[in-house]
């Protein structure tokens, strides 16, 4: 579900109320634990983190105008999502993520290339979002996102 809102505060506000909460403290969670550099903004219509173009000036590649995408976080009609792009991108990364999932979730990871859903949103594992935005600074992210796409 995409909701009219052109900052992160008004998306918050778009959603459900008792989604409100949870998604605040998912986005503050995030913030306080991305490396320097990434930008929050709308991206996607969902509540996104990106490389900046001041920083990476080519932008996304579908979209060179679009700053290139890392972390968006969204309310989804069922679930709440988590979209890291390092996991889709970061065999290593994913395979850290799937290990230490059931340490934090009794409940089977429910998974996509790079989406994570949470149907059940009193059990999205805080700690483990903040431990996996600290995972891959801005220069890193660039590094991988460039080898990627030119092997294309």
């Amino acid at each position: 579900m995409q909701y009219k809102a052109n900052t992160p505060d008004e998306y918050i506000k778009a959603i459900p109320e008792e989604r409100q909460p949870v998604m605040s403290e998912l986005r503050k969670v995030i913030k306080n634990n991305l490396p320097k550099g990434f930008s929050e903004e709308i991206s996607y219509g969902m509540i996104g983190y990106v490389v900046p173009h001041s920083m990476y000036p080519d932008g996304y590649h579908c979209d060179p105008k679009l700053p290139l995408p890392f972390m968006n976080i969204a309310s989804q009609k069922n679930f709440i999502a988590v979209y890291h792009s390092g996991i889709y991108a970061n065999p290593e990364l994913m395979d850290w993520f799937v290990g230490e999932y059931p340490k934090y979730v009794k409940t089977k990871l429910d998974m996509g290339k790079s989406c994570i859903r949470f149907k059940k949103i009193d059990q999205i594992p805080m700690q483990l979002i903040a431990e996996l935005a600290t995972k891959l600074t801005v220069q890193e992210w660039i590094d991988m996102y460039e080898a990627v796409v030119k092997k294309k």
